[in-house]
């Protein structure tokens, strides 16, 4: 009766443990999709701002309609992204042209003036930091989450989840390149 009891108390901490070591799994991938909801969040948030700095700029740089398509186009492409994978690629393009639009900009000196670019310059900034602690964040939560799903005990579980390492965020190698502008 007493070796019964003793069984049963092992078993029942063996539940227990392997309850818990599946919520750490499952609570690491959900960590993860928070994390990347909050990079998509700030991506939309400056989009959201770039119909403004366009519409802003298009009255003052006629001349410059190729960068401000090139913008334009970019942003598409991002709001159009369906994995992190084009997420990257799309905000890189969308970084090397706003970066080229704005070296653009200070050709024009009544366009600096403006109060409503300079404003929307600042809220883009802004959300570009915002981007940056968004991006580290999810990283965090990925190394994470790739911690538990490949060491032991959590290599078992994910295994039996079919749950894989996941990528970090990575910047683009032309997202490293100082944009070139020719005038």
């Amino acid at each position: 009766m007493k070796g019964g009891t003793i069984l049963v108390g092992l078993f029942l901490i063996f539940c227990l443990f392997l309850g818990y070591q599946y919520n750490a799994v499952k609570s690491a991938r959900l960590n993860v999709d928070a994390a990347y909801g909050q990079v998509e969040n700030q991506m939309q948030r400056r989009a959201d701002l770039i119909p403004n700095l366009v519409n802003t700029v298009k009255g003052y740089m006629k001349h410059e309609e190729a960068q401000i398509k090139a913008v334009t186009d970019a942003r598409a492409r991002l709001m159009n992204a369906g994995s992190p994978e084009e997420l990257g690629a799309a905000d890189a393009e969308l970084t090397g042209a706003l970066g080229k639009l704005i070296a653009i900009s200070e050709n024009y000196p009544d366009l600096k003036a403006n109060t409503q670019f300079t404003e929307l310059m600042r809220e883009i900034s802004g959300t570009e930091n915002r981007i940056a602690v968004a991006r580290m964040d999810y990283n965090e939560a990925i190394r994470f989450y790739n911690i538990k799903i490949q060491t032991f005990p959590g290599t078992f579980f994910a295994d039996m989840m079919g749950m894989r390492p996941l990528p970090q965020f990575r910047a683009e190698e032309k997202a490293k390149e100082v944009p070139q502008v020719a005038f």
